[in-house]
């Protein structure tokens, strides 16, 4: 029984160094549940349009965010900077701001 318990360690350790699980989530989908951006596919536009960074770099769609990561939006002339708090699959629109702050 040891060797499984030690197995199922190594392999939740694994999940987490490789990001999967409920610590992350794609940016897409953050910025989408967050209510940051409205819909799923115009913040893959926006990702696709290099006009949203992760931590200082540009960042594509599928990438996994997690707690303390800083995302930057640019849309026109104005910049909206947010820090992420928790990750949520789903979240109503009172929840929604929860999940980041302004920095």
């Amino acid at each position: 029984m040891g060797a499984g318990i030690s197995r199922a360690v190594l392999i939740l350790s694994m999940h987490l160094e490789k990001g999967i699980g409920h610590f992350n989530m794609r940016l897409d989908k953050f910025l989408k549940v967050s209510r940051l951006i409205k819909r799923r596919s115009v913040a893959n536009e926006a990702c696709d349009g290099h006009r949203v960074s992760v931590n200082g770099k540009v960042a594509k769609a599928s990438l996994a965010i997690k707690p303390g990561d800083v995302i930057e939006l640019r849309f026109g002339d104005k910049t909206l900077k947010v820090q992420v708090q928790n990750i949520s699959e789903h979240a109503t629109k009172a929840d929604a701001p929860a999940m980041y702050i302004e920095v």
